[in-house]
């Protein structure tokens, strides 16, 4: 999945040569995801989080080879930019469901525990890890092998993971049977998140603070291509750089919240991304421009380890798959809108828009993270008890 996610915009670029039209594929990418959130939850709380991702990555397989013959010799026209939009709008889709069937057995793994920011932990040095190779080794399909290998090594990895998926025989578990009978997942996602003031705040900062980050990773393509003038496998270096930061900062973050406790990381953490973010748009030579994107990625893991446990400490199970439907719904509204901001902002201008961002995001996290805190007291003597 996140080879597909990171190298899409690389793909749409290479293939159209569109600063706009990469933009415009990354807003398609992620409309559908927030149309999809809440038939996601349902349907992990209905079939289980196994089925659900082993039907998602069968799908992408089967639609990533059936654009192979469309973008193999990436020779340009409309063809070609209606296969690449298409491919865009369905990976949000499938990403969607994939991604609410991991949070939701990573929930469950964490209630079974003491420590849920160790799972968490883990589960994010996963992603991280898939992150460290995958952008780059799709960058490098994508400069040397050229779109087909591309999509064909994405398509292998997706079946790979559906014949890999252990989905349980039999019927699904009580657990899910009482998620099911939820007459609307939605509603009850929005309910839960309405009574659970602490993680409402934080959810609302790191929503506001995606949209910068949302328009980094959109206007990347760009600005290592066309503003850099570095070569597209550098693009996907960028992503794995940052992944190996990430891998650190998770690694860290697990004795250090057990040591300081969730918030002093998150603050500092926010703090970190902050600071990053604005160096970014300032950035003029691609050493400094990766460097300062590797610390924003990974000072953004650590704020989402924080988001990850205080969801699994507070949010009940036999709720949890509508809740983080309703949660991640909020945390990509800004993506399609950072989209839809590259394809209306001159690659010269880039660096302005994202200096204004970077401010909209160190306002919106230090208020988040002020206020959360503050309506978690209520709760912190069970936080406090299970880190």
């Amino acid at each position: 999945m996140a080879t597909a996610t990171f190298t899409l915009p690389l793909l749409v670029l290479a293939t159209t040569d569109s600063p706009a039209l990469t933009g415009t594929a990354f807003a398609l990418e992620w409309v559908p995801r927030l149309a999809a959130f809440g038939r996601a939850g349902a349907l992990v709380a209905r079939h289980g989080a196994a089925r659900v991702m082993r039907w998602a990555a069968a799908t992408r397989a089967l639609v990533l080879l059936m654009a192979i013959p469309v973008l193999a010799g990436a020779a340009g026209g409309a063809a070609t930019t209606a296969t690449v939009m298409a491919l865009a709008a369905v990976n949000g889709v499938l990403s969607q469901f994939s991604y609410v069937a991991a949070e939701t057995a990573g929930a469950a793994a964490s209630q079974a525990t003491t420590r849920p920011h160790q799972v968490q932990g883990v589960l994010l040095g996963i992603d991280q890890g898939a992150m460290l190779a995958g952008p780059a080794a799709g960058a490098a399909l994508l400069q040397w092998g050229g779109p087909g290998w591309l999509l064909g090594a994405v398509a292998a990895m997706s079946a790979t993971a559906a014949a890999a998926a252990a989905v349980p025989a039999g019927p699904p578990g009580p657990g899910t049977a009482s998620a099911e009978r939820s007459a609307a997942p939605g509603v009850s996602g929005w309910a839960t998140l309405k009574s659970l003031p602490a993680l409402a705040w934080l959810v609302a900062g790191l929503a506001v603070s995606n949209l910068a980050t949302g328009t980094l990773e959109a206007a990347a393509p760009v600005i290592v291509v066309r503003n850099l003038r570095h070569s597209s496998a550098s693009v996907g270096a960028v992503w794995s750089v940052a992944a190996a930061a990430t891998l650190l900062v998770v690694a860290a973050s697990r004795p250090a919240i057990e040591r300081w406790g969730l918030w002093p990381v998150g603050a500092l953490s926010a703090a970190v991304a902050s600071v990053a973010c604005l160096g970014v748009a300032q950035a003029h030579r691609f050493p400094a421009y990766t460097v300062l994107v590797a610390v924003l990625v990974a000072a953004e893991a650590g704020m989402t380890v924080v988001l990850r446990t205080l969801r699994s400490q507070l949010v009940p199970q036999e709720v949890f798959a509508p809740t983080l439907a309703v949660t991640i719904l909020i945390l990509l509204l800004p993506f399609p809108l950072a989209g839809v901001l590259i394809a209306c902002t001159p690659p010269a201008a880039l660096g302005r828009l994202l200096t204004g961002l970077a401010v909209l995001q160190a306002t919106a996290l230090a208020a988040a993270f002020i206020k959360a805190r503050k309506a978690l007291a209520p709760h912190r003597a069970a936080v406090g008890s299970s880190g």
